[in-house]
């Protein structure tokens, strides 16, 4: 399975069916029509459900888990874009594969931002340290069941940690231009 780093955040998941697009002869727009952000997350999550009926988390859930994640490595523990970046690609690619659930979701994440951080940063003891106890803080997550997860998240990935450069730029993009 080839891994699309575009297919989670397509842009076109927050308009779902409330948009409409004009062709006119020499141009062509979209209308977006106003909607109450509840039923707009409702709609998208349901279209997301069509799309993935494999992936057990609405599409909301896994964004917001994201957020969590990027807050975390970012402002708490001063990891760096590509570093985030690389975690949202393991993130996205358990989710894609059908590994993330409601229970396992914020261990997997910390799982993903614990590997990008060792495979994307040079980080000494103490650091990896701080991050560990981050984790714990943030995600609630007990320490020994955050180590010992790390390695099936391995295997799901199939040790494949070293990832193509057209894998991780859109996200690395996203995350500059969203700063």
């Amino acid at each position: 399975m080839d891994y699309d780093p575009n297919l989670l955040d397509d842009p076109q998941w927050p308009c779902g069916k409330h948009k409409r697009v004009l062709i006119f002869p020499s141009y062509m727009t979209t209308v977006i029509d106003y909607v109450k952000p509840s039923d707009l997350k409702k709609d998208m999550n349901e279209t997301f459900k069509e799309k993935f009926p494999h992936i057990k988390l609405t599409l909301s859930k896994i964004r917001s888990m994201k957020r969590e994640m990027r807050k975390l490595a970012q402002e708490d523990c001063g990891l760096e874009e590509p570093t985030v970046a690389m975690a949202f690609v393991y993130f996205e690619k358990l989710a894609l594969k059908g590994k993330l659930n409601k229970q396992n979701r914020k261990l997997c994440a910390g799982a993903c931002v614990l590997l990008a951080a060792k495979i994307g940063s040079d980080l000494k003891k103490h650091e990896v340290k701080h991050l560990i106890d981050k984790l714990e803080e943030k995600f609630r997550l007990n320490r020994r069941e955050l180590i010992a997860f790390e390695f099936p998240v391995l295997v799901a990935l199939e040790f494949a940690l070293h990832l193509p450069e057209h894998e991780v730029m859109p996200h690395y993009r996203r995350l500059v231009q969203s700063s």
